[in-house]
C-alpha cells in the first residue's frame, strides 16, 4: 500500500521561502506524475504544481508560476516544492498526490481522479 507523507510546512512571513517534501513508501511510483495541491479554507482543492516521472514535463498554476519550483528524486521516491516569495494568499493546506501518467494529464484530471494522496500539511503565510 502506498503512503505519501508531507513535511516542511509551518508559519512564515510574506516574502519568505519554504520547502515542502513528500516521501512515498510502499512501492516505486514509476510512470506516475507527482503533484502538489492546496486547499484554502472555504475554497476548492487546486493543483499548483506537477512533475512527470521522466522529469521532462512540469505544470504550474498561474498563481505560483515563477515563484514555486517542483522537483522529484525517483531514486528516493520523493517530490519537493520550493516556494519562494510567499504571499498571504498561499496560506493553505498542501497535499501531495500521485496519478499514473504525465504532469499535463494530472493538470486536466478531476481532483478525485488522483490515485494516491498524502494527509496534507499546513502552510501559513502572515502579512
Amino acid at each position: 500500500q502506498v503512503q505519501l507523507v508531507e513535511s516542511g510546512g509551518g508559519l512564515v512571513q510574506a516574502g519568505d521561502s519554504l520547502r515542502l517534501s513528500c516521501a512515498a513508501s510502499g512501492r516505486t511510483l514509476r510512470n506516475y506524475a507527482m503533484g502538489w495541491f492546496r486547499q484554502a479554507p472555504g475554497k476548492e482543492r487546486e493543483l499548483v504544481a506537477a512533475i512527470s516521472w521522466s522529469y521532462d514535463s512540469t505544470y504550474y498554476s498561474d498563481s505560483v508560476k515563477g515563484r514555486f519550483t517542483i522537483s522529484r528524486d525517483n531514486a528516493k521516491n520523493t517530490v519537493s516544492l520550493q516556494m519562494n516569495s510567499l504571499k498571504s494568499e498561499d496560506t493553505a493546506a498542501y497535499y501531495c498526490a500521485a496519478r499514473w501518467g504525465t504532469a499535463q494529464a494530472m493538470a486536466v484530471s478531476p481532483t478525485d481522479d488522483m490515485t494516491y494522496w498524502g494527509k496534507g500539511i499546513l502552510v501559513t503565510v502572515s502579512s
